[in-house]
């Protein structure tokens, strides 16, 4: 089982390579190492190894290049922009020591000699020559500057010709100029899959089925059969890439599209993505819906300490609202702290990873002077999560639209349904749809804080209400657990292994 994070936080891989363990599947899990040492934990009766990855092809070739049309004054790429800079503003600060000791011999002396004239014209020359020098250094490093900020953007005419000319001339497989990093996760993890010498390999999501592929190859190179199930988490060309590099999206979607043909079975988490999957490439089969599931309900007896109300040291009668997850800007979390200043008395509660967007949204409650009333708390492990989180009054998923939110339900949504929470939700249309069908929340416009402020007024109203909607749809809890969700799993894995099964045929290799 390949995924592309260091495992902790990942829910999804977690319950998968625990729950195929506890079938009696030989799991081994490899992730990435956070730091050059390699780790290896049990989750379950499931092996973790996180690998070290170096990634000397993380910055692109072109960025080394000095650009003499464009920039013909810059320095090359390196730190000798900064050294220059720094030296030059030395020489001006040893020139003003010279011109400060020459002004302490003139007052000292009644009149002056010609050595302290000559002296005088050589500290004006001095000065002179540190000041001209610095400026041009100035100049070199600004301009140094506005090409590295060029390249990043990627938007001037030349560099997006470049870009069409190599998704045109190469197709799919532009992303090895694009993105040469890819390959930076190929050659720490294929090595590792060879020794392991796998009957399957469960790639997920988009950087880990090249690596799947690949090694699919090169075992049917030595005669040799592997299975590989590609793990769709996301619709890749609809996901939020306005912080990323221009040619990083193109390069991750000609990536996946090279390899998709080589996958023997796709799992993914809804009905939309299957349909979104079907558009997008030529699967070898509808795919199978796993769902982002809680391992276990509200009414497991899993200890899980103490609950979030608890963290927050706030009594039952205290309005919670409750947001588990990423806090990245797309994830509309600035809405839930836009808005305290207007829910009097309301307390939030975000549990997620430290991060320089939970920062952010800290140094914004701050600003609006609700920081007290906002409580950032750790991850828990996945078996705790529902109960955990069963002491709020409601769970809130304030997503931005883009074609990823929309397509599916979030890991959160089936949290806050397995404790029985109500929500409040944006109209990113597949948690909106479901919402509006179970009846257990309420729909506000995304980014929409006067929305948000009257959604949540309107839960925080009749929290009986909402929670008495769960009663209606039992069978669907039932199904929203992640144990129906294994069982799909495993009939995937025992379907593929099968003496009579035939793995797919690999492609011709473009």
């Amino acid at each position: 089982m390949l995924v592309d994070n260091k495992v902790e936080g990942d829910s999804r891989v977690q319950k998968e390579a625990r729950s195929m363990a506890a079938r009696g599947w030989d799991v081994v899990l490899l992730g990435r190492s956070p730091d050059r040492q390699p780790h290896r934990w049990k989750i379950g009766k499931a092996t973790v190894r996180l690998i070290p990855m170096p990634v000397p092809l993380l910055r692109p070739r072109h960025t080394f290049r000095r650009s003499p049309l464009r920039a013909p004054l810059a320095y090359p790429a390196g730190p000798l922009a900064s050294y220059q800079r720094q030296h030059a503003l030395a020489r001006r600060a040893d020139a003003r020591t010279r011109k400060d000791e020459l002004v302490r011999k003139l007052a000292a002396t009644e009149q002056a000699t010609p050595a302290l004239m000559a002296e005088r014209a050589l500290v004006w020359l001095t000065r002179a020559y540190a000041k001209a020098r610095g400026e041009l250094v100035e100049l070199r490093v600004k301009q140094t500057e506005q090409l590295a900020r060029s390249r990043q953007t990627m938007d001037a005419p030349l560099d997006v010709l470049a870009t069409k000319v190599w998704r045109t001339t190469m197709g799919n497989r532009s992303w090895r100029r694009l993105d040469p990093n890819l390959w930076d996760w190929e050659l720490a993890y294929g090595p590792v899959v060879d020794e392991l010498a796998p009957d399957l390999i469960h790639a997920n999501d988009f950087r880990m089925i090249g690596v799947g592929a690949r090694a699919k190859l090169r075992a049917a190179a030595q005669g040799r059969n592997i299975r590989l199930v590609w793990d769709a988490h996301e619709f890749l060309p609809g996901r939020d890439v306005a912080n990323v590099h221009p040619r990083w999206h193109e390069a991750q979607i000609a990536h996946e599209a090279e390899f998709v043909p080589y996958a023997d079975a796709v799992v993914t988490t809804s009905e939309m993505m299957v349909e979104l999957l079907g558009s997008a490439h030529q699967l070898p089969g509808t795919p199978a819906i796993v769902r982002n599931a809680p391992t276990v309900g509200l009414d497991s007896d899993v200890d899980t300490g103490p609950g979030v109300r608890a963290l927050c040291d706030l009594a039952d009668d205290v309005p919670l609202l409750l947001y588990i997850g990423v806090t990245a800007p797309q994830r509309g979390v600035d809405t839930m702290i836009e808005a305290l200043p207007r829910l009097d008395g309301v307390h939030v509660a975000l549990v997620a990873k430290q991060s320089p967007n939970l920062e952010r949204l800290t140094n914004l409650a701050a600003e609006l002077g609700v920081s007290d009333r906002v409580h950032p708390l750790p991850y828990v492990p996945v078996d705790h999560i529902v109960g955990h989180i069963a002491s709020v009054d409601v769970g809130v998923f304030p997503a931005l639209h883009n074609l990823s939110h929309d397509s599916d339900l979030p890991t959160k949504f089936y949290e806050y349904a397995q404790a029985h929470l109500p929500m409040v939700v944006s109209d990113v249309r597949t948690t909106a749809e479901t919402t509006r069908m179970l009846g257990q929340g309420e729909v506000f416009r995304a980014g929409d804080v006067d929305d948000y402020v009257r959604a949540v007024r309107a839960v925080l109203a009749d929290l009986p209400r909402y929670r008495k909607a769960y009663d209606e749809h039992p069978d669907l809890l039932t199904e929203w657990m992640w144990e129906p969700q294994a069982d799909v799993l495993d009939s995937v894995y025992t379907r593929l292994l099968k003496p009579d099964h035939h793995a797919t045929e690999p492609p011709s290799h473009p």
